[in-house]
C-alpha cells in the first residue's frame, strides 16, 4: 500500500494497492485486497508481474491515522471456497487538517503587498519571462507557449519570475480558538496558499517557533504541526 506524502482530513487521497506475482512461470488469479471499506479485485497477474491499482482513501479528521489490518484472498480456481492470508497492519500515516478558505488568507496578503514587492529570480507564474521548458503536469494551461510548442512538437511552458514577497509568520497562539478546527484548517489553507506562491511562511504554535522558509520538509513540519495540535 502507497500512500501520498501529503494525505489531508476530509479530502479524497489516492492510495495505490501493488501487488507482485513472485512465481516464475504461473500466473495468479482473482487476488482481492481488503482495506476497510475497499476491496479492488486483480483478475489476473501473470507471472514475475507487478499490478496497481489506485482507491481514495478519505480519513475523517487530522492526526495519525493507523492503517487497518490488510486481507488478501482468493476465490480461484472454483469458487467453492475462499483462501486468505491476513496481514497486521504496520503503517501509521499522519492526515494534514483539510484546507479551509478563510479571511486570513486575504488579510495576509494585503499586508505582505503593501510593503512592498521586488522581482525574484525564482521560477513562478507572476511577472518577467525567464525561460521556455517542457510541459510539466500541472501547469496552467494559459502559461503554455504555443508558438514554441509548434516550432518544436513538444508542448512547451513559459517560465517566469515570481513575485518576491517579505516573511510570513502566522501566530497561531494569538488566534482566536473557539472554533479550534476551523482555525486549525484556515492556517493549513493560509500556509499553503503562500507557500505556493514562493511566500516563506513560519508559524509560532504551542510555544515553538518555526522560522520562515519555502522547503518541502518545513511545509511537512508545518502541516504535521497543525495536525496533531493537542492531541496525545
Amino acid at each position: 500500500m502507497e500512500y501520498p506524502e501529503e494525505v489531508f482530513a476530509d479530502t479524497a487521497n489516492p492510495i495505490i494497492a501493488r501487488i507482485h506475482n513472485r512465481r516464475k512461470f504461473a500466473p495468479t488469479f482473482l487476488v482481492r485486497i481488503s482495506c476497510g471499506d475497499q476491496e479492488p479485485l486483480f483478475p489476473l497477474i501473470g507471472s514475475g508481474a507487478s499490478v496497481n491499482h489506485c482507491f481514495m482513501f478519505f480519513p475523517p479528521r487530522r492526526g495519525r491515522h493507523r492503517v487497518g489490518d490488510i486481507r488478501i484472498s482468493s476465490v480461484f480456481p472454483f469458487n467453492l471456497f475462499t483462501r486468505y492470508k491476513t496481514l497486521a497492519a504496520s503503517a501509521e500515516v499522519v492526515v494534514f487538517p483539510k484546507p479551509q478558505k478563510c479571511q486570513l488568507t486575504h488579510l495576509s496578503n494585503r499586508q505582505i503587498r503593501s510593503r512592498g514587492e521586488t522581482s525574484s529570480n525564482l521560477a513562478g507564474f507572476d511577472s518577467d519571462l525567464i525561460s521556455i521548458r517542457n510541459y510539466v503536469a500541472g501547469d496552467p494551461p494559459k502559461y503554455i507557449s504555443w508558438k514554441s510548442t509548434a516550432k518544436t512538437g513538444q508542448l512547451k511552458t513559459k517560465e517566469l519570475s515570481s513575485i518576491e514577497l517579505q516573511n510570513v509568520i502566522i501566530d497561531f497562539d494569538r488566534m482566536d480558538k473557539g472554533n479550534l478546527e476551523y482555525a486549525i484548517s484556515c492556517v493549513t489553507f493560509t500556509v499553503l496558499k503562500l507557500l505556493r506562491s514562493r511566500t516563506p511562511v513560519g508559524l509560532a504554535i504551542d510555544g515553538e517557533m518555526i522560522g520562515p522558509d519555502i522547503s518541502g520538509a518545513h511545509k511537512v513540519k508545518i502541516l504535521t504541526k497543525l495536525a496533531l495540535y493537542g492531541q496525545t
